[in-house]
């Protein structure tokens, strides 16, 4: 599949954050999601100097695993929280290269608007892919939240604490087991990427799909 070449990404921080102010204004929060046949998860492994993309395509409404591909590369961006994507981005969009079954959604495992400057990995690579995105994190990045009770499908909004603007949530995938941090990447709302999450969380905190590609990322080879 084809992408947005919107920016280079052999960049210093300076100019990064430049390309993070500029793809700010094309941020949209809609649901655009037409169908949802499709979903697609993302992770990266790392070996060394090399990062391994994985991109996998599941059927949504039974998670079974229609394609799978993979990309293996150089690292040139250093790893600096607010710039994950620079980190991982290139070998994620060159294992999109490969995938014939467009997603109509991708999950991320990263932050969406989630972010100082709004522009989180899904945010950031679903305005490059031009595809509806969710972020789904393990651990809070930027914002602050109040605990949300401990059943499964309770959450708490994040906000931030400059401005008070709602930022994701909070949400328990299984009872009393730690929160995952949800936002929205792009072309979707926070209801709406809240419902998905769950409904594709099964038996463990991660969402399935994302669990999944996380593991394919740790095979070597």
């Amino acid at each position: 599949m084809e992408y947005k070449n919107l920016h280079p990404w052999n960049v210093d921080i300076k100019e990064a954050i430049k390309i993070q102010e500029g793809l700010r204004k094309r941020i949209i929060l809609k649901n655009r999601i037409k169908k949802l046949e499709n979903v697609a998860a993302t992770d990266v492994g790392f070996l060394k100097d090399k990062a391994k993309g994985v991109v996998c395509i599941f059927d949504f409404s039974t998670l079974k695993l229609i394609e799978f591909n993979t990309a293996i590369k150089t690292i040139d961006f250093p790893y600096i929280p607010g710039f994950l994507s620079f980190y991982e981005g290139p070998v994620i969009l060159e294992a999109f290269e490969k995938t014939k079954n467009i997603p109509d959604l991708i999950l991320f495992d990263g932050h969406g608007i989630c972010h100082p400057r709004r522009m989180g990995l899904a945010t950031h690579l679903g305005i490059i892919l031009d595809i509806p995105s969710i972020g789904c994190a393990k651990d809070l990045f930027f914002g602050v939240f109040d605990m949300p009770s401990i059943n499964k499908g309770s959450f708490s909004y994040i906000y931030d604490k400059y401005n008070k603007e709602i930022l994701g949530i909070a949400l328990r995938t299984q009872t009393n087991i730690k929160p995952i941090f949800v936002s929205c990447g792009y072309k979707i709302d926070l209801d709406t990427a809240k419902d998905i999450v769950i409904k594709l969380t099964k038996k463990f905190r991660i969402p399935e799909p994302l669990r999944i590609a996380h593991h394919l990322s740790k095979i070597v080879g």
